[in-house]
């Protein structure tokens, strides 16, 4: 796709990069110049383009499982660093509501990707609601993990869903984030070498200072906006997938029901998809599970 603005893309050895890359094998590293911006991306596989927008506070490598399975059915799974995490690095430090969607977006353009399928995480899906409601024409399927639809309505049963965030609006430089991957999120307990794998970059102070503005500016900003229905004052038409563990409390089934009830009038295409034996980081408790839903997903849907 023909842009009018500076781009450039090249290989980078995982060996250049500070703090070191975790190891994932398989995995080419590139770095993508867009304005103003330098995105670390890991890429894996040839094929139709699926691109995985991580978590918080994980980065690239929280696709490490899940990125090889899509590959090897026959796709080219992209997996960015957003703005303030992993190794990617931006001139300006401000992050606002819509700031990682414009950096998605120069990225596709950079990547020569028109459309693709889109697997988001977290944090990342709301870059995917972003890009799915505002620029259909460049997602051909979305997969969302661990959070609900955009057009849900709010229920006094979700406020222990955002129990974690005080702290995080409130973050002190340095202070440990290991706690997010405590047995309320994950369910069974994550080796010490994984959680020090996903808080690594957090040792840069870039990303460190990310961390508020990320919580303050863009989750908190599109959380209202979500509660307010202005996504329910517009139609979702990408072919959606929401899928949650079945151990992410509070969201049970019978609860997703009463705040997503109808999504027919809100929605094309979207179902709901439940994974058993997982919490809330459910690439980390079963990224088998995630790899074949979306699979089956890009099939049945595009």
């Amino acid at each position: 796709m023909a842009t009018l603005e500076p781009r450039s893309t090249r290989p980078a050895e995982p060996a250049a990069w500070s703090p070191p890359l975790p190891e994932a094998p398989g995995f080419d590293h590139l770095v993508v110049e867009t304005p103003g911006l330098r995105t670390h991306v890991a890429v894996v596989g040839e094929g139709e383009p699926v691109v995985l927008l991580h978590g918080f506070p994980q980065h690239w490598w929280q696709w490490r499982a899940v990125a090889p399975a899509v590959a090897a059915a026959g796709y080219r799974a992209i997996c960015p660093d957003l703005r303030g995490a992993g190794w990617t690095v931006a001139d300006d430090p401000r992050i606002e509501r819509e700031t990682r969607l414009r950096d998605l977006l120069a990225l596709l353009d950079a990547l020569d990707v028109e459309r693709a399928h889109v697997v988001s995480h977290d944090m990342g899906v709301i870059t995917a609601i972003q890009l799915t409601y505002f620029h259909p024409e460049r997602v051909r399927t979305a997969v969302q993990l661990s959070v609900w639809p955009a057009f849900f309505r709010f229920d006094l049963r979700l406020v222990p869903a955002f129990q974690h965030l005080p702290p995080l609006v409130w973050h002190r430089p340095g202070a440990s984030l290991r706690g997010i991957f405590s047995d309320r999120y994950v369910a069974r307990p994550l080796p010490d070498a994984t959680i020090e794998a996903h808080l690594a970059p957090m040792r840069r102070p870039e990303v460190d200072a990310a961390v508020r503005p990320l919580v303050r500016r863009t989750v908190l900003a599109e959380a209202v906006r979500m509660m307010r229905g202005v996504y329910r004052r517009r139609r979702l038409t990408v072919p959606t997938l929401v899928v949650f563990g079945r151990r992410d409390h509070p969201t049970t089934e019978e609860l997703m029901g009463r705040i997503c009830r109808d999504p027919e009038r809100y929605a094309d295409h979207l179902e709901l998809a439940y994974v058993d034996d997982a919490a809330h980081f459910v690439t980390d408790d079963a990224p088998d599970a995630v790899a074949a839903l979306a699979l089956d997903w890009f099939a049945r849907a595009a």
